[in-house]
């Protein structure tokens, strides 16, 4: 029982050796990696940052670079900073388990990568460490492709969901690769208007989602989605889409440089987040600088642009 707490308790580096195999393999390991980080599910933690601490094992498959000096047959220790500082800016998380997994995977891509154990603990939540530890094992998986699905977004103005030529638009995209991601504006039955701007956003971002919801209830092909993976499932299935932004704008790292009210500025950022290869906004003027390619078209238009 004593080896077996020690082992609960210890660094990941000791777990690794009591579970190894009869051949133990070589390892590498990031120990007490501390940084400040927005995270956590409770409405205290959002809005400001606490320290994460981060301890990293990695098993790696046998080579020879110690006889050949060669660096370019290691696994890098950089492999492991990037992996967290890549995963912490890709989105704001709930969960260290969700954090800790995406480290992993990110790692155990590596061909040299076998096995990776990760410890994250947060250090002001309590009056001690506060974590989680996961151990994955490299699959086939880990190495596949992780390509990103490339998409085209839309953008519809109030003016364009009220035009004749809707359901024309929606039947040439429906058809058209890369699938396309719809982006809707305010309903223009007007928002509630509150005191804080935290408060005015998500009800602003709530007022998009029904505005989203409403032209989803118009065309079964209109699928609502609000996470990165419902989207990236979508577009590699081919799927039409309707972004209901909250989720996305709420828990990205790089937020939105404009208020959610402005619908073509917050539809080209998050073209922008996504790689899409094009924005084409309908039925309003679209931002100068977006980051992305951009086609305009007018309500009265009933041809699509071609990306």
């Amino acid at each position: 029982m004593v080896c077996d707490v020690t082992q609960a308790f210890g660094h990941p580096e000791l777990r690794a050796r009591a579970s190894a195999a009869d051949h133990l393999a070589d390892r590498i390991s990031l120990r007490d990696h501390i940084v400040d980080v927005e995270i956590g599910a409770f409405q205290q933690e959002r809005g400001t940052t606490q320290r994460i601490s981060f301890n990293l094992v990695v098993e790696v498959a046998p080579h020879d670079a110690a006889q050949s000096d060669d660096v370019d047959k290691i696994l890098s220790y950089d492999t492991l900073t990037e992996a967290i500082a890549t995963e912490l800016a890709a989105e704001r998380l709930n969960l260290l388990e969700t954090l800790a997994e995406r480290i992993a995977q990110r790692i155990l891509r590596q061909p040299q990568a076998l096995r990776c154990f990760v410890r994250i603990e947060k250090l002001d939540r309590g009056p001690g460490a506060l974590g989680v530890e996961i151990v994955r094992t490299q699959t086939l998986a880990d190495q596949a492709s992780t390509e990103v699905p490339l998409a085209q977004v839309v953008y519809l103005s109030n003016a364009a969901l009220s035009s004749p030529h809707l359901q024309g638009w929606i039947d040439t995209l429906a058809t058209r690769r890369p699938p396309s991601v719809l982006c809707v504006d305010l309903p223009q039955s007007g928002v509630p208007q509150v005191v804080g701007a935290l408060a005015q956003r998500r009800i602003d971002l709530l007022a998009i989602e029904q505005n989203a919801w409403g032209l989803a209830s118009r065309d079964r092909r209109c699928v609502v989605v609000g996470s990165r993976t419902e989207l990236d499932w979508a577009l590699k299935h081919g799927q039409m889409t309707v972004w209901a932004p909250s989720k996305i704008v709420l828990d990205t790292v790089d937020r939105p440089p404009v208020g959610v009210s402005h619908g073509p500025a917050l539809a080209a950022w998050f073209a922008v987040q996504i790689g899409a290869v094009a924005l084409t906004v309908i039925g309003e003027t679209p931002p100068v600088q977006a980051g992305v390619a951009i086609l305009s078209l007018s309500v009265c238009d009933p041809d699509l642009p071609t990306p």
